[in-house]
């Protein structure tokens, strides 16, 4: 009997094999942070950032981990950086969301 390789396995590996995929790279941070490991989720999203910057959902999710990390200063550079990308790609409902996130972080 084979053991089912993780999910975490799977996107690592599907990473490496569609470099060009923004929603593969963006998925393995997610998958990050749904196992809890923030930190790692948090370098994850900044890879994204880094190879797909008008990836818009990355800046939303990242400014949300920082914000669970209490590294609110960082959450609110994600949130804006998000807004600015969100509205240069003319997505309102993400801007929205964006600007909506950003109001919600403690002073």
């Amino acid at each position: 009997m084979t053991d089912k390789p993780s999910r975490l396995e799977v996107f690592k590996k599907m990473a490496v094999a569609r470099p060009g995929d923004p929603f593969v790279w963006y998925a393995l941070a997610m998958e990050h942070r749904s196992l809890g490991d923030l930190p790692t989720s948090l370098r994850a999203f900044e890879d994204v950032r880094d190879r797909f910057p008008d990836y818009v959902a990355t800046y939303l999710m990242a400014g949300q981990v920082a914000g669970e990390l209490a590294q609110f200063d960082v959450a609110r550079e994600w949130l804006t950086a998000g807004a600015r990308v969100a509205e240069k790609m003319g997505d309102s409902h993400a801007h929205g969301e964006l600007m909506s996130a950003l109001g919600s972080l403690p002073a």
